[in-house]
């Protein structure tokens, strides 16, 4: 494991460090600049939906064999998220709380979705990532779903480009042997390109699952959930599903419009019935 000075002095920066880089995410990027340390000015996380992840990035999975990002794409939606494995506190969470929010869900990975946590910490190793898939799969409880839940490593350069693709930005601290960042994921389509994103460390389980029918163009979920997007949607700004007045009309016209054609078919089938027996008793 990779040193980390957590203890006295350190764990307090750290706390500052990971506190103040997940609350940045909810505020306007022209606001956040004020009142942050300097070590955090250079933080955040600002992707832009539709662009597109560089799929060429070489990596290196938790078993030591060398991949492409592109390996993990092509067929489902990927939930993507920038963590380093030696992090004490916030990466923790994220993992922590994207396991629980999927595991809450019908979906499961290597069905609907592929799930990538990739390190942004060029000198960690795969076996650090190894630990983490070990404790990843323990709390997933879905065991077949192994060959779908992927922990990389990589170079410097091949971190810089995907970090810089997802506008996901950090800075390292030689003294605490710390880096703060920010904390959400990404929910990408198979294409690779950036459909739905989630700020902080708490995903709800019916976003996650609307972001990732989203994210496969309709391919997968049931007739409900394609109903709930007509009354549900993302909202970029707050990076969550919210129900919006047209939504609620719309479904509301649906509904009205089927409960009229029900009514419609029983009052025939009602009158045939009637008539059938009329012409038995005559």
């Amino acid at each position: 494991m990779i040193p980390c000075s957590i203890t006295g002095p350190a764990l307090a920066v750290a706390l500052i460090f990971c506190a103040a880089a997940a609350r940045a995410q909810m505020v306007p990027s022209s606001a956040r600049l004020q009142g942050l340390p300097p070590a955090l000015q250079n933080v955040g996380f600002d992707p832009q939906l539709n662009a597109p992840l560089p799929l060429d990035l070489p990596f290196r999975d938790e078993s030591g064999r060398g991949v492409l990002l592109s390996d993990y794409f092509g067929k489902r939606p990927v939930v993507l998220a920038f963590v380093y494995y030696g992090c004490p506190m916030l990466c923790n969470q994220v993992e922590q709380s994207l396991i629980g929010a999927l595991k809450m869900l019908s979906f499961t990975a290597g069905k609907q979705y592929e799930v990538v946590f990739v390190s942004f910490d060029p000198r960690e190793t795969p076996d650090m990532a190894a630990d983490k898939k070990l404790d990843a799969l323990s709390r997933y409880a879905r065991p077949e779903s192994a060959p779908s839940w992927h922990f990389l490593v990589g170079s410097q350069e091949a971190i810089t480009r995907l970090t810089r693709a997802a506008n996901f930005r950090y800075t390292f601290d030689a003294k605490t042997n710390l880096f703060a960042h920010a904390s959400g994921i990404l929910v990408l389509t198979p294409q690779g390109r950036i459909s739905r994103y989630f700020f902080g460390i708490e995903y709800p389980p019916r976003d996650l699952r609307l972001a990732l029918v989203d994210a496969s163009a309709g391919k997968i979920g049931s007739p409900v959930d394609h109903l709930l997007l007509f009354c549900y949607q993302y909202d970029p700004s707050a990076a969550r599903y919210s129900a919006t007045i047209l939504g609620l009309i719309r479904l509301g016209g649906i509904l009205t419009i089927l409960a009229l054609v029900a009514g419609a078919v029983v009052y025939r089938w009602r009158g045939a019935r009637a008539a059938h027996r009329r012409e038995q008793a005559a």
